[in-house]
């Protein structure tokens, strides 16, 4: 006799559940219905005591295990519980990259542009537009290309007493011209042109400067450097203009103490002196071969006259050749792009840095690389062509003198050679 209810069995060993009262399997009885794409929920935990965990294995519906080393009631990859490691998986959208990017370019740009903008009315509230060509009368017509008057003055101004000692300037009062160059800035290359100092000239009429007083032409011949001692730029301007017959477009004068300051604040100009020298009004002393000069002995190196048999014509090439390594080695990225050389080149030399009224600092950028290109060789230096000398000042050329200014205005390459 059966003592279980109706349709129960007691072969406890019978493990498919044969003897089930139920016309259903009991597969069918006990398993839900997963839909494809659903993640099964677990079960709400009972109320009550938590029974104690089983071993790992295939449990059967009165919870014996099987001890095949799985357990049904791990359902993987589904769940909210966090990835080994402990950490939960990140929440919200992902970082849109191409937007930080191009918010951090604009940002860029817009420091850039505003350095840019500071840095240039920071130089160009430096330069001392102190020259007006509007002064200087019968001028000649102008030409192609860009003519720039560069002067180097003795100028003693902001130096201290050690300074002048140190740099050998001496103490004289007011300034006077040390070295002058007409540079052509063309489509056929940059032309440097050396005006000797001694240079034999003629005076022409001319407005003062200050009095605005007209002073007729008295066929006076002098040397250049006299016709700056005597009213300044606009008059220095006037009389090469009417010698040369060229038309100076832009006038651009630096003293002494701008001169070393420069050469200090780009760390020195590494020059090759073919042939020692010595001098003691300048202070120089200069071994053959190549060297890096600093600011001290960068002045000494161009000032330097009485230790050349040539005089003011090897002092003049000495000239041209230093300021074309200091353009050279100046406009380098290494300076441009570097603050901490850009700021105090730039300060060293506007703050003595005089110009003529229309000068902008695109023309003084024009003017700075046209110079390194007489050294990149895309130009050509050369002294005015001079013939001979007349009571120790030095006559030019007539002839070749007017040959290369035709040239010049032409905005031809140069053929013309000087001395």
């Amino acid at each position: 006799m059966n003592d279980w209810p109706n349709g129960w069995t007691n072969d406890r060993g019978d493990r498919n559940g044969r003897g089930g009262g139920d016309a259903r399997p009991e597969g069918a009885r006990v398993m839900r219905h997963v839909q494809r794409g659903q993640i099964p929920q677990p079960a709400a935990p009972p109320r009550g005591p938590v029974p104690p965990q089983q071993s790992q294995g295939y449990d059967d519906e009165y919870g014996r295990g099987g001890g095949n080393g799985y357990n049904t009631g791990q359902v993987y990859g589904g769940g909210d519980s966090p990835p080994r490691g402990g950490r939960a998986p990140r929440s919200g959208p992902a970082p849109d990259w191409r937007r930080r990017i191009k918010l951090g370019s604009i940002t860029l740009i817009v420091v850039l542009l505003a350095v840019s903008i500071g840095t240039y009315f920071w130089a160009d509230g430096k330069l001392k537009r102190e020259v007006d060509l509007s002064k200087v009368i019968e001028r000649p017509g102008a030409g192609d290309g860009t003519n720039y008057l560069i002067v180097g003055s003795d100028s003693r101004e902001g130096m201290t007493a050690d300074d002048k000692k140190k740099l050998h300037t001496g103490s004289a009062e007011g300034k006077r011209t040390d070295s002058m160059m007409i540079l052509h800035d063309g489509s056929n290359g940059p032309t440097l042109i050396s005006l000797p100092r001694d240079s034999d000239v003629e005076i022409p009429s001319f407005v003062g400067s200050q009095s605005g007083k007209t002073f007729p032409a008295q066929g006076r011949r002098v040397k250049l450097n006299a016709a700056y001692a005597e009213d300044g730029p606009e008059l220095l301007v006037r009389t090469v203009e009417h010698n040369t017959h060229l038309r100076i477009d832009h006038y651009v004068e630096i003293g002494f103490a701008g001169f070393a300051g420069i050469v200090d604040a780009i760390g020195g100009v590494e020059i090759d002196i073919p042939k020692a020298f010595k001098d003691k009004k300048s202070g120089a002393d200069f071994q053959a071969g190549k060297q890096t000069l600093n600011g001290e002995e960068s002045l000494a190196f161009v000032r330097t006259r009485y230790a050349f048999a040539g005089s003011d014509l090897d002092r003049t090439k000495n000239q041209q050749k230093f300021l074309a390594a200091l353009a050279s080695q100046t406009a380098t990225p290494s300076t441009i792009l570097n603050p901490f050389k850009l700021y105090p080149t730039m300060g060293a030399g506007l703050d003595t840095l005089i110009v003529d009224k229309d000068m902008s600092l695109w023309d003084l950028g024009q003017m700075f690389f046209a110079m390194k290109g007489v050294t990149g060789g895309e130009g050509k230096s050369m002294n005015i062509p001079i013939s001979g000398s007349n009571g120790g000042n030095l006559v030019w050329d007539k002839a070749k003198v007017a040959q290369l200014v035709d040239q010049l205005k032409k905005d031809e390459r140069v053929t013309v050679t000087g001395n």
